[in-house]
């Protein structure tokens, strides 16, 4: 379904997108919030709103079913939750992914590249939020973005990284025993067991910073 123009065009200045008039496409659609899934970009209230888990479909013993949703608005990166009738109708963004390479750091903004144009482009700090501790020299990403502007980033589920620095391991240590802390990079610091060193690579799930294996 198409946006009326006059809709669309504000959704455009909003977001400070350059656009013409004649080549307008339409960047969101109506859907039923029971077709809504974790990963849709909804748009309400003038802002964007990620769906972060699988909605739950609630069907109580009296009154409507309804579904509730799990969000992130990205304008002000804070989580809410949200209650819609089935029958609601609501807007998702038409959202473009692409795949990228995290190239640097500069201050409040990262840059990174797509890894099919090479074109670089960068995202500034309160766009990533708290996921910037794990967007390490190298890392592949997914990046989302909405009218042609990156919007979001997705780590994938598991990244290796190496100890830069964990006290010495104990001789005799065995996964069971308490784990010890081992720093990654300036802002990321894991619990891992006592048996590693300095140097090893370890795969950590990006979920919760927790460690997963040793990377042989």
């Amino acid at each position: 379904m198409q946006i009326p123009i006059d809709k669309t065009i504000f959704y455009l200045k909003r977001f400070s997108v350059k656009y013409n008039k004649l080549q307008l496409r339409p960047y969101f659609m109506k859907v039923n919030a029971n077709d809504i899934r974790a990963g849709n970009v909804l748009v309400m209230d003038n802002c964007l709103f990620s769906v972060t888990k699988q909605p739950e479909h609630i069907k109580p013993g009296k009154g409507p079913a309804y579904v509730q949703v799990e969000m992130k608005n990205l304008t002000s990166n804070t989580k809410v939750q949200k209650r819609f009738r089935s029958a609601d109708v609501v807007e998702k963004a038409h959202i473009e992914e692409k795949k990228c390479q995290f190239l640097y750091q500069n201050e409040n903004s990262f840059f990174f590249m797509d890894l099919e144009s090479f074109e670089q482009f960068e995202l500034n700090e309160d766009k990533i939020g708290t996921e910037k501790k794990f967007l390490l020299d190298g890392i592949k990403v997914a990046i989302l973005f909405y009218m042609d502007n990156p919007i979001l980033i997705v780590l994938p589920n598991e990244i290796v990284a190496t100890i830069q620095d964990t006290p010495p391991s104990i001789k005799g240590a065995t996964a069971k025993a308490s784990y010890k802390k081992a720093i990654i990079s300036e802002s990321l610091t894991v619990s891992v067991p006592p048996y590693l060193n300095n140097g090893d690579d370890i795969l950590i799930k990006t979920s919760d910073g927790s460690f997963v294996e040793k990377v042989k």
